[in-house]
């Protein structure tokens, strides 16, 4: 009985450590650049790897590991990997040939001695270990976020890295800085925070918004008001109580967000915020008069009082004077459907866009793109029909269960989250029409967390039932 029980508290202390260690990832991820250098994300790769073989040795060990009610999403990844792995393995030349014509004839022109799927097989083997580690942290929160307790501490923690980005990347434009104190960048007038990119920052900052507003809402929906003076000390308390530091986080990231003068950024968090505000009307049950207040205070603070203070009537300029005939981004777009048509079966490799684009560029593009600007057809072109639908399948499904949690669950923790995971989802999907926000690391695996949590939220038991559970036992 003694040797049980050291072993149960040597899990137990096993199980805490890998939680904390991927929230201590999380933490790290947006600091160096958003991880988008290869030693950054080859750190991100080599703990995640760590904490997902943990956990799942950790509780194979105590038979408590259960991952068949995720048995779709996990089977759509493992489809996805398995497209990714052939990519970059050498095939003999008639198999190539019947699956990727295109690629054939490119090898056969260079007289190569291999053929592969992949045109760049070497930049194809390294997005495959990227995508498995996104593929473990998935696995990971599914296994480790195991209660409400830690559903909450991951959501504070992706708001407090949200409100650090946007402290920072705020101070950094206002104290007329000429370089970062993050690798000594330069410093432009639109807020980046720690990352290069000001559309990655503006993305990372509407997925951290989204965690924050998942809990406000929980915090509305956990009280219902019987009386006027019940309603009113409850909006006494969203304001002075706990949640204004929640709610002052939040302006602050608003702020941020548009100091960033990203314009899909800013137009992705309001129309997530918006659409899944709206349908939150409908499909929470009993739902509180606060709900309604905070989505139309979200509006009326952030939208016409903080961001007018802040620049938001520039981001809306720009929107408006932004011509086609300004941006270069419709030309790559246009030049880049003909690869997505040559290489429809299986794409021309993950990572390859930037090797294969210069050979079907056509208009007048002066810069260099190693993106296409829009993800979706990034995602054709590198992992082809197949790949595209695999994960489109997977988003779609994501969202639905974030959707169905927001309707089914009662606990107030579970339809905050899945409002946040709703909102961060439809947000990730707007903006990436026109950008490429899944390819910064830190945004990715922000984004996979997430949607590890909307299939994890019809699975998670609150701490009554769990009390009943084992009082029964």
């Amino acid at each position: 009985m003694k040797s049980f029980t050291v072993g149960s508290n040597t899990q137990s202390r096993l199980d805490i450590g890998l939680f904390y260690g991927l929230l201590v990832l999380l933490v790290w991820l947006p600091l160096p650049l958003g991880s988008n250098r290869p030693w950054a994300w080859g750190i991100m790769e080599l703990v995640v790897f760590i904490i997902t073989i943990g956990a799942v040795v950790t509780y194979l060990r105590t038979e408590k590991l259960s991952l068949s009610p995720y048995k779709i999403p996990i089977l759509l990844w493992t489809l996805f990997l398995l497209i990714c792995i052939l990519q970059f393995i050498p095939m003999p030349a008639n198999i190539v040939s019947l699956l990727s014509p295109q690629s054939y004839h490119l090898y056969s022109q260079s007289m190569a001695s291999d053929f592969f799927l992949s045109v760049d097989s070497g930049q194809s083997r390294i997005m495959f270990f990227k995508s498995l580690a996104y593929f473990m942290l998935f696995v990971s929160c599914l296994i480790l976020i195991n209660s409400e307790e830690r559903l909450r501490t991951l959501l504070i923690a992706m708001l407090v890295c949200g409100s650090v980005q946007a402290l920072y990347g705020t101070i950094e434009v206002l104290s007329g800085a000429k370089h970062s104190l993050i690798f000594s960048l330069s410093i432009s007038e639109s807020a980046t925070g720690s990352f290069v990119y000001k559309n990655h920052y503006a993305n990372f900052l509407m997925i951290c918004l989204s965690a924050g507003i998942g809990l406000i809402v929980a915090s509305l929906q956990r009280e219902k008001p019987t009386n006027n003076r019940d309603w009113l000390r409850s909006i006494v308390s969203t304001l002075l109580g706990s949640k204004s530091l929640i709610r002052i986080s939040l302006a602050v990231m608003v702020i941020a967000l548009v100091m960033s003068k990203s314009r899909m950024g800013n137009t992705a968090f309001f129309a997530a915020m918006t659409l899944v505000g709206l349908l939150s009307l409908f499909l929470i049950k009993n739902r509180t008069r606060g709900l309604s207040i905070l989505i139309i205070s979200m509006f009326v603070i952030d939208l016409f009082i903080v961001s007018a203070w802040f620049g938001l009537d520039k981001v809306q300029q720009r929107l408006t004077e932004t011509s086609l005939s300004q941006e270069s981004r419709d030309e790559v777009v246009k030049d880049a459907i003909p690869i997505a048509k040559d290489f429809i079966l299986t794409g021309s490799g993950a990572g390859s866009f930037y090797s294969i684009f210069p050979k079907y560029k056509q208009s007048e593009v002066d810069s260099f793109y190693d993106h296409a600007h829009n993800d979706y057809l990034q995602t054709a072109i590198e992992y082809g029909l197949l790949g595209f639908l695999l994960l489109a399948s997977l988003i779609s499904l994501s969202l639905f269960q974030a959707l169905k949690a927001m309707h089914k669950r009662r606990n107030s923790l579970f339809r905050g989250a899945a409002f946040g995971c709703s909102m961060a989802i439809l947000g990730m999907l707007i903006h990436m029409t026109v950008d490429f926000p899944l390819q910064a690391p830190a945004n990715a695996a922000y984004f996979v967390v997430l949607v590890a949590i909307s299939w994890k939220l019809s699975t998670l038991k609150t701490r009554r039932s769990r009390i009943s559970s084992s009082a029964h036992s």
